[in-house]
């Protein structure tokens, strides 16, 4: 790594160098990283997401319903499940979000013990305006890559995400 870009990853990567110089600390370099990255975006998010009133858990649970497609509606299991939250966690946020009339909870017409979550149309107007202000936070980002370089990367970090889901379930 040239002079110029170093950061405070490579300080932490001497400092293990001139301790414990017999450590491989490559993965420590990439994590650490990673780490560092994952922070700095998710504060960029919570900037982008700040002025529609909604939180980046709350983006998550508006956009998943935005995904689903017409009519915008999920059971809460369902959302819980694509968002890895606990039903207590989801409960939450979607009394937050219903209470800003951005979603609406009725009853499941299939299952008369279920419930079904519905994004409103205020709610259809925040995502849509959040979702491109946060692409827009991300791309001016990544944009200290050239296209080839960020083709390369979403490549490389499929591979490592891939590796480290299947060394997780073994």
């Amino acid at each position: 790594m040239s002079a110029q870009h170093k950061d405070a990853v490579d300080a932490i990567i001497d400092q293990w160098a001139a301790v414990r110089p017999d450590l491989d600390t490559r993965a420590m370099e990439v994590f650490g990283r990673i780490y560092r990255l994952s922070r700095t975006m998710g504060d960029r998010a919570e900037k982008a997401y700040a002025p529609y009133g909604i939180s980046r858990g709350e983006f998550d649970v508006l956009a998943t319903l935005r995904r689903a497609g017409e009519p915008y509606t999920l059971s809460p299991r369902q959302l819980s499940s694509t968002l890895m939250l606990t039903t207590g966690g989801m409960t939450g946020r979607l009394d937050k979000l219903e209470r800003a009339a951005l979603l609406r909870r009725s009853p499941d017409p299939h299952d008369r013990r279920g419930l079904q979550v519905t994004l409103t149309e205020k709610g259809l107007t925040v995502i849509d305006e959040a979702v491109g202000a946060g692409l827009a936070a991300q791309t001016a980002a990544l944009s200290t890559l050239d296209d080839k370089q960020a083709d390369q990367l979403a490549d490389l970090l499929t591979v490592l995400l891939a590796g480290a889901q299947r060394s997780q379930e073994h």
